[in-house]
């Protein structure tokens, strides 16, 4: 916590996932009734899967340099050090492609004066989000009334999107030759 204005050390949690859509779903596949018969290979088949789509985590800003020589450490993700850097205000340019540079336009951050804290919020704007989806296919043989069994093809990340996402998943930390990258 800031020691001289608690409000400065006031952010959205680490965690703060404004936007959270999931959707599991279940299909039978009517392949009996679109070729007309109905045989063991034409019967049992279903799709299903889970598809999530959410907004990003908060970016944590923050110096671990101790510019404002006031001594504090961070205890993890969620409170890193009571430093944060200088901002002036801009476009920030927000990025979720790492394949296009740095996830945000980081000339908009220096580090403070020494013995001075930085005049950055926490965090005040989100990283890449999660679009994920995850699917299976499914064969269902029947034995008898009773008994049956599954073959299953399933795919986690089906469409092979990347994920850049997570609490830390973009370097907040000014002091480091990373800054601003996914």
């Amino acid at each position: 916590v800031n020691p001289f204005d608690v409000r400065r050390s006031e952010a959205p949690s680490a965690f703060d996932l404004r936007h959270n859509f999931v959707v599991s779903y279940n299909y039978d596949l009517p392949f009996d009734r679109i070729i007309g018969r109905r045989n063991a290979l034409t019967e049992g088949w279903t799709v299903s899967g889970t598809t999530r789509f959410s907004s990003g985590f908060p970016v944590t800003l923050y110096d671990s340099s101790d510019n404002s020589l006031l001594g504090t450490f961070g205890n993890g993700v969620n409170n890193n050090l009571v430093d944060t850097p200088n901002f002036t205000p801009g476009d920030l340019q927000i990025n979720h492609n790492p394949a296009k540079g740095q996830a945000f336009n980081t000339s908009l951050f220096s580090e403070a004066a020494l013995g001075q804290l930085g005049n950055a919020p926490r965090r005040f704007f989100y990283g890449p989000g999660i679009a994920n989806v995850d699917m299976a296919l499914i064969k269902s043989v029947r034995f008898g009334p009773s008994k049956a069994v599954q073959i299953r093809l399933e795919a986690f990340n089906a469409f092979n999107h990347p994920q850049f996402y997570g609490a830390g998943s973009i370097d907040g930390n000014i002091a480091s030759p990373t800054f601003g990258n996914i």
